[in-house]
């Protein structure tokens, strides 16, 4: 019989020789991905020693992802190893992007410890489309800067973006998603609204004196060092820092600036920016800024 001779192997010794199930074998043979090389007297499929590589070849190419269809594509020769490989590279770059930003929501989720609605506003904003989330903070700096007469701040807006990359880290994603629900809150955009307003100069004046507090880091550095020190916000140590740091500016506009700022999450607001963008933003200043309005309630009331 032909399925006795040492150069032909049936479906069993096939499997024997390669390790594999019967029944991938012949799920693969009636898919044309291993065809038998002819038929015994008794109608059972035959195999060749060309089979065996050739099964080798078909367990490589499944075993790096690709399908059936594709893999009896290449054997055929009908398109490329290469090929194929290239388009599944970039389907896999895909599928791990999307694999990214499902670990970040699902973090989010169980840090938050987030209700159902909550985890379906998460997800979808984290699988917004660039343009998608260009529209919401579009629409979050018309709200927010639209109408301020600033040129200096005009143009820090026309190119300020808040884009994530292509291939976003957890991180990144993590913190947008927080950045979205922020920006698309109506509350925070009349806060952060009414503290630019106090930060913005009237036509024919100078640039109100609290606003050099948000855009002047060294106030903060100066602050920092002070609480490192020991130095109480209601003690006279402190005033001396007014002082130097304020001059004979306009203490009450600038309080009300410090507190606009703080009451909108101005510092909050900053960090998450910088995190989305994949930038090392300077410390959390919250501590160093309520400090410092502390300070100023304090020399107030002297």
């Amino acid at each position: 019989m032909d399925d006795e001779r040492p150069d032909v192997l049936t479906i069993g010794r096939l499997a024997h020789r390669t390790g594999l199930p019967v029944r991938t074998l012949r799920f693969w043979s009636d898919e044309g991905a291993v065809p038998p090389v002819g038929r015994s007297a008794g109608g059972y499929r035959l195999y060749d020693a060309e089979s065996v590589a050739r099964v080798e070849l078909v367990r490589t190419l499944r075993e790096l992802g690709l399908g059936l269809d594709d893999v009896c594509r290449v054997l055929s020769g009908r398109t490329t190893v290469a090929g194929v490989a290239s388009a599944h590279v970039a389907a896999l770059d895909a599928q791990i992007r999307s694999l990214k930003v499902s670990r970040a929501v699902l973090s989010t989720v169980a840090k938050r410890g987030s209700t159902v609605e909550e985890t379906a506003l998460m997800n979808r904003l984290a699988r917004l489309s660039a343009a998608e989330r260009k529209q919401i903070i579009d629409e979050f700096k018309e709200e927010v800067f639209a109408g301020l007469d600033d040129p200096r701040l005009r143009d820090r807006m026309r190119a300020f973006s808040i884009e994530l990359p292509d291939d976003p880290t957890p991180e990144q994603v993590d913190a947008w998603i927080e950045l979205a629900e922020l920006v698309r809150d109506p509350g925070f955009r009349a806060r952060l609204r009414t503290w630019m307003e106090l930060n913005t100069p009237i036509p024919g004046q100078g640039r109100p004196p609290g606003a050099s507090i948000w855009w002047a880091r060294q106030i903060v550095q100066t602050v920092a060092e002070v609480r490192k020190g020991g130095v109480a916000p209601e003690g006279p140590a402190a005033a001396e820092v007014l002082s130097e740091l304020f001059g004979d500016a306009d203490r009450a506009a600038v309080l009300r600036s410090l507190e606009a700022g703080i009451e909108a999450g101005a510092e909050h607001y900053r960090r998450l920016v910088a995190r989305v963008r994949g930038q090392n933003s300077s410390p959390d200043a919250t501590e160093e800024l309520e400090w410092l309005a502390r300070a100023l309630r304090a020399a107030d009331q002297t």
